[in-house]
């Protein structure tokens, strides 16, 4: 169980959306660089070890045969987009103490996105057309989308309990999210099954960015540094990060799991419940014991 810890803060510069309403507060002070522990993190972002190691070709198992043997046929290149490990950002964080309400995530976003072919099928399969598309969180205190280096919200869709995201061979996209609330919540996120923070396969009970009240986070990329990321990059789903590393299995998603942080969080759906509150509530009869 989760006592207490830190998490990262982002400090690059928050970037404005035109489907947001505002791009947060003040440029978040950055604190002394130190080695993250159990009581501090990233104020803005997660894992105590970044660094994620540069991708290399990825080899299967099934794939170390003896030279005697007969060479394979080569395998065919899955269709559609992966991430790739880009080039390096400026993106400096801090540490902030952030001590979580439960050890479970207050919410759950999950991202799939394509290429225009694929996601455009499905759209007209199911009759309609992708828009620029952010997902509320929760109760709706949070927002998050894709958006690309301008700052443009990225096109997709909601179908049968999928979101679909619109991405292009080559664009480089960042994720958003907006907190609309007066709390601070922690955001643990994930691209293609990867930890954003040391590229490892990803795991919610690890420490996330943290998202300030009022404010808009922007995760650039795989965390290299305190200072840099390897920008994310749609590409070939064999030349993605996740394929080039521990394999492609879960190429093609973006998670994000969010945290409440302990004491009271004043959101729409606690505010609601506190306006509608009955001080009356209908009285039944006694029922006999089980």
């Amino acid at each position: 169980m989760l006592s207490s810890s830190g998490v990262l803060r982002h400090s690059s510069l928050p970037v404005c959306l035109a489907l947001f309403a505002a791009c947060g507060g003040a440029r978040p002070q950055y604190a002394a660089k130190a080695a993250p522990s159990d009581s501090y993190g990233y104020s803005g972002g997660g894992a105590a070890a970044y660094d994620p190691p540069a991708p290399s070709t990825y080899q299967p198992a099934h794939a170390a045969e003896s030279q005697s043997s007969i060479a394979q046929q080569p395998v065919p290149d899955r269709p559609g987009l992966g991430t790739t490990y880009g080039e390096q950002v400026y993106a400096p964080i801090s540490f902030a103490p952030f001590v979580r309400a439960t050890s479970s995530a207050w919410a759950e976003v999950l991202l799939h996105y394509n290429d225009a072919d694929g996601v455009n099928a499905h759209a007209e399969y199911l009759g309609t057309r992708p828009q620029p598309l952010e997902i509320y969180a929760g109760d709706g205190s949070l927002a998050v989308a894709l958006v690309d280096e301008a700052g443009r919200t990225l096109p997709g869709l909601q179908a049968n309990g999928r979101t679909l995201i619109v991405g292009a061979d080559g664009e480089r996209y960042k994720i958003i999210v907006r907190n609309a609330t007066t709390a601070r919540f922690e955001i643990v996120a994930s691209v293609d099954g990867l930890d954003v923070i040391d590229g490892k396969p990803a795991d919610p009970n690890r420490r996330g960015y943290i998202v300030d009240p009022h404010d808009v986070l922007v995760i650039d990329g795989f965390r290299t540094s305190d200072a840099n990321v390897a920008a994310f990059r749609f590409g070939k789903v064999t030349d993605s990060y996740a394929a080039r590393t521990s394999g492609d299995r879960n190429v093609g998603v973006v998670g994000l799991a969010i945290f409440s942080e302990r004491g009271a969080v004043w959101t729409p759906g606690e505010l609601q419940m506190r306006d509608t509150a009955n001080p009356f509530p209908s009285r039944g009869y006694a029922t006999p014991p089980r």
